[in-house]
């Protein structure tokens, strides 16, 4: 299978993280692989699934007797379905001497993140794992720290996507082969429709609907699921955009306290994020929303009922969508070497707006991103606002990047133009 082949690059991170401490934690939305990869990575564990109800029974009823009969080292699937035995687990792991190892995964931050603070605070790390990236995919090496741009990403004039990494671009699914932007965006990174060779279209629907019965559902009375959806799917048509929790709520007919409840829900189970401003202002009025994404486009496409990766190429959405999708890469390539992003936008009240902002603690390394196959020289306008602020402050500009869905690599007027498959 596809999936067997396809190393998680956050795999180093976990491995190294379960030498020095006695619980590793790997959270992500459901079917993003959290099973697949503690198993392969830590194959002498012992596994149980909390999904299998004589299981949990076990653990809710004799938690004693539910460690005593699976031991360890031990592997806990979907541990936020019995969250007491998380107590339990700070027992054994505080017992002097003790070389207790556990591996545990969960869906929802919700349910978990609380438990894990008040049980297992310094005795664990948290790894988030999100559905394959594009390099994963193709077997290229995790993105750069911070989401900078390292010696490997200075280009070659004329150098086209897809070829820089020793891949080749050709048809054919499943093997590495580099196909069109409007496929991944379109298809979304969940691994099972790569594993299977399933239709993504027809996959993404029932996840969505098993998502919304059951998962909403264990976290938080919703009575009425198909105003629900359509409040997932008014959030996805204003995906990239800044968030108007008030203008949603109206539209939705719901009450802008219980919007801000479902946007927790979604964000707690890895469906979509928010993108912070940054507060650098430069002394100019700044505007202080965040803007919302969906951390898969696959799903983002789904919800907006695009039905073919061809409607994408004239799709009102596409730039959006695209954007999405770049923003969602670099969070993964974080998220994978075990770092929480360091990614904002930044956008004054005149409405000049950067894309993508990294703050690496001492400068603001602008992104703009692009979803047109041509460059144009207006792209990177804004990347020069931004830095001749960053002069007039006394920081020294950094240079920046464009995006876009081109397949050339190469410098103009200092900037980095980076086609998307080299993100």
């Amino acid at each position: 299978m596809l999936f067997d082949m396809i190393k998680r690059h956050i795999t180093d991170h976990i491995i190294s993280s379960a030498k020095k401490y006695p619980v590793v934690t790997i959270i992500g939305p459901r079917q993003s692989g959290k099973s697949t990869l503690a198993r392969a990575a830590f194959p002498r564990h012992a596994y149980v699934s909390l999904e299998e109800p004589d299981r949990r029974e076990f653990a809710l009823k004799d938690p004693r007797g539910f460690f005593k009969r699976f031991g360890g080292p031990l592997i806990i699937d979907e541990v936020q379905r019995a969250p007491e035995l998380l107590s339990y687990i700070q027992g054994l792991v505080d017992e002097p001497g003790s070389d207790k190892s556990f591996i545990l995964t969960g869906s929802h931050q919700l349910l978990l993140m609380e438990k894990i603070t008040q049980s297992l605070a310094g005795r664990t790390v948290i790894a988030k794992l999100l559905p394959f990236s594009l390099r994963e995919l193709q077997a290229m090496p995790c993105g750069e720290p911070d989401g900078l741009p390292g010696p490997a990403a200075i280009p070659l004039k004329g150098r086209k996507a897809g070829r820089a990494a020793g891949h080749s671009v050709n048809d054919g699914a499943g093997s590495g082969a580099l196909k069109d932007i409007e496929f991944y965006m379109f298809t979304g990174g969940y691994p099972r429709i790569y594993d299977r060779g399933l239709d993504a279209r027809e996959w993404l629907q029932h996840y969505y609907a098993t998502y919304v019965e059951r998962d909403v559902r264990s976290i938080v009375n919703v009575t009425q699921l198909d105003l629900f959806d359509r409040f997932v799917r008014l959030l996805a048509a204003r995906a990239g955009s800044i968030l108007n929790l008030s203008s949603l709520a109206g539209d939705c007919g719901i009450s802008q306290p219980t919007a801000r409840a479902w946007l927790s829900i979604l964000e707690a189970c890895f469906i979509c994020f928010t993108l912070r401003p940054h507060f650098k202002n430069f002394n100019k009025r700044m505007i202080k929303t965040p803007k919302i994404y969906f951390y898969d486009t696959g799903l983002l496409c789904y919800l907006l009922k695009v039905r073919r990766a061809e409607e994408l190429l004239e799709h009102s959405m596409r730039g959006a969508i695209f954007e999405n999708w770049v923003i969602s890469e670099r969070i993964k390539s974080s998220f994978n070497r075990g770092e929480e992003h360091p990614f904002y936008y930044w956008r004054d009240m005149k409405g000049h707006e950067v894309d993508l902002v990294v703050d690496s603690g001492e400068m603001l390394y602008p992104v703009e991103i692009k979803s047109s196959r041509t460059f144009n020289a207006d792209f990177i306008k804004n990347l020069k606002y931004l830095n001749e602020l960053q002069r007039a402050s006394g920081r020294r500009p950094p240079g920046g990047e464009c995006v876009y869905a081109g397949s050339d690599s190469f410098e103009f007027d200092g900037y980095l133009i980076r086609p998307w498959a080299e993100i």
